[in-house]
């Protein structure tokens, strides 16, 4: 009984003792596993492992979304330029009109006061006148005979008499100019068009001195309209009045209109340094409406020999933008200017050549200097071993 006690508690030193050196093994594993992951966080942190990309030149054709406008191409308030009453409206809001159809009729009575005065005084100035020519023709015969007249008089009566033509032709234009007022009377349209605006009714009191200095009329050419956008300066180089832009307005999104360049400032805004540009907009359909806002898509030239990027590879950082260059598993950052993007890649320059290697995910955590892995060699070199164990077995 004393022996198979002794044996039992033999037994279980010896379990203790393989649990014991079990545990402390796998401890061990544990231990070297988390090691090892911290050495390659370490190494991956000190030597990143990145995509290369090979620098080309290529054409890229680009598009830039712009908001516009749509202006009428001809637009004019209408005010009346001397003070009258409204007598007569022929047209209203809405109404289409034709280049010198009559609008609307005023009235001023006293201009027609003003017309008489003028013409009596035209009527005076000439019996002056008369009476004046008719002493010079007298003294003009009588100096015929030697020594009847002094050529002082003579020359005084004719003097008196051109100075009283004179006067007939003053009276002349002073009416003419009190006549030119009752065609003001008349408001006309000055070319075809439709009016926007009515701003007075019959009996309103209108012209310098009245309505508010508001204009009687607004008419507007709807006809053929005005698509007017603003190109930032970076966008304006190339373009030319052949170009073809797409445009789009809110009422109808999915209708896509064409329009031709027409128009190109030739000089940028001061203040927005952008430069205007107009397009002709046909409104046959009456489908577009002035002063509607439009997206505009503008092609921009494309330019041949430029060096094209995936857009990841550029970084922009508070200081400057760069690519980062690999040379001798070296990053180098370089810096660059961004010019023209389409979908995924942007035209750069600066000081990279064709056939330099860049990184393709840039980021500044890839400092200056520092060493990095090509993903592409090291993902070969581990392909390579095993290809060159396996033919060593064979």
């Amino acid at each position: 009984m004393k022996i198979t006690k002794n044996k039992s508690i033999l037994s279980l030193l010896a379990f203790t003792a393989v649990a014991i050196l079990l545990s402390s093994c796998g401890s061990d594993k544990k231990e070297k596993e988390e090691q090892d992951a911290t050495v390659k966080q370490a190494n991956a942190i000190d030597t990143p492992t990145v995509t290369l990309v090979p620098v080309k030149k290529g054409k890229l054709n680009s598009v830039i979304s712009v908001p516009g406008e749509l202006v009428p191409y001809q637009e004019v308030d209408l005010f009346a330029k001397i003070n009258s009453y409204v007598k007569k409206l022929n047209v209203d809001i809405g109404s289409e009109v034709h280049q010198g159809q009559l609008l609307a009729t005023l009235e001023a009575p006293e201009i027609n006061s003003q017309l008489a005065s003028a013409k009596s005084k035209i009527e005076q100035q000439k019996a002056i006148f008369f009476a004046s020519k008719a002493t010079y023709d007298r003294l003009l015969s009588t100096s015929k005979t030697p020594g009847t007249v002094s050529q002082n008089d003579l020359e005084q009566a004719e003097a008196k008499k051109n100075s009283d033509e004179a006067n007939v032709e003053a009276a002349k234009s002073d009416y003419n100019g009190v006549a030119a007022n009752l065609s003001y009377l008349q408001i006309k349209a000055p070319f075809d068009g439709v009016v926007t605006a009515r701003n007075v009714n019959l009996g309103a009191y209108v012209g310098p001195g009245g309505s508010g200095n508001v204009p009687l009329f607004v008419v507007q050419d709807q006809n053929r309209m005005r698509l007017v956008i603003s190109i930032p300066e970076s966008s304006t180089g190339g373009l030319n009045d052949k170009d073809i832009v797409t445009f789009s307005i809110k009422s109808n999104p999915t209708k896509k209109y064409k329009a031709q360049v027409k128009r190109l400032a030739g000089a940028l805004d001061v203040k927005l340094r952008s430069e205007r540009l107009e397009m002709d907009v046909y409104n046959k359909d009456k489908e577009l409406l002035p002063h509607m806002f439009a997206e505009v898509d503008v092609p921009l030239p494309s330019r041949d020999n430029t060096i094209i990027l995936p857009k990841s590879a550029v970084v922009t950082s508070t200081e400057k933008v760069f690519v980062i260059k690999v040379v001798d598993h070296k990053a180098q950052w370089v810096d660059v200017k961004k010019g023209l993007t389409s979908g995924d890649m942007i035209e750069i320059y600066g000081g990279v050549q064709p056939g330099d290697m860049i990184v393709k995910q840039a980021t500044e955590e890839i400092r200056d200097g520092s060493t990095v892995k090509d993903s592409e060699a090291t993902e070969s070199a581990p392909a390579a071993k095993k290809d060159s164990t396996v033919s060593k077995a064979k």
